[in-house]
């Protein structure tokens, strides 16, 4: 095709494990002159594998599936077709889920309550190469981002309180649990929960994990704490 032809319209796989709600989205897109609705899917698999068959040029995926998050299929669409935008499509205004979706390569994020001619021309609009967030979680997101700023730290540090921070820290330094307790006056079997808690919160695995985490963002020592 030809830069000055003018293009057909939007090929769109639309992704909801809701019939419901999926149909009453195909019912709504369909018809309109500018999309063109070329498959359905109710699940993550599903979605990737009909992604995959049908290039879709847009992708309207609901948050939450039965086998798994949409914001992993988008990750996975859009590694395998990077022209595919994705849009998610949700229930809930979570801040977590947005800036999981923009990280994940979503083009949007938008709410189940949006009216069907804003929803069209939001789509619309991602055909055209936008990006967009619902004006319901927009605010939510710009306070995240704040409090990160904010803080000065990462946004995984803040989750721990002081006693885990410390906690942290002494783990860093390479001692046991048996340790940690003598020093903060706790029993082992607390510590122990202390550090299962810690290294959930930073998505670790490992102590020495921690140390890594600990040296790289430079932090301070526990007596400054």
């Amino acid at each position: 095709m030809r830069g000055d032809e003018p293009r057909g319209p939007l090929r769109l796989l639309v992704v909801d494990d809701h019939e419901v709600v999926r149909q009453g989205l195909v019912s709504l897109l369909d018809r309109r002159s500018g999309f063109n609705v070329v498959a359905q899917a109710g699940s993550v698999a599903e979605s990737i594998a009909l992604a995959a068959r049908h290039e879709p040029d847009l992708v309207v995926m609901d948050v939450r599936l039965p086998d798994g998050s949409g914001i992993e299929a988008c990750r996975e669409i859009r590694a395998s077709r990077p022209e595919t935008r994705v849009v998610m499509l949700t229930s809930y205004p979570d801040e977590e889920a947005v800036l999981s979706a923009i990280i994940a390569g979503a083009s949007g994020y938008l709410l189940k309550q949006i009216r069907g001619r804003d929803l069209v021309s939001a789509l619309e609009a991602v055909g055209r190469g936008e990006s967009l967030l619902d004006p319901a979680v927009t605010e939510k997101v710009l306070e995240r981002v704040r409090r990160v700023a904010t803080a000065g730290a990462p946004d995984e540090l803040a989750e721990l309180t002081a006693q885990e921070r410390k906690i942290l820290l002494l783990v860093a330094e390479g001692k046991t649990n048996k340790e940690i307790a003598a020093e903060v006056f706790l029993s082992d079997k607390t510590v122990k929960n202390y550090v299962s808690s810690i290294l959930s919160k930073l998505n670790l695995q490992r102590r020495t994990q921690a140390a890594a985490f600990v040296v790289k963002r430079g932090l301070v020592p526990p007596e400054e704490i």
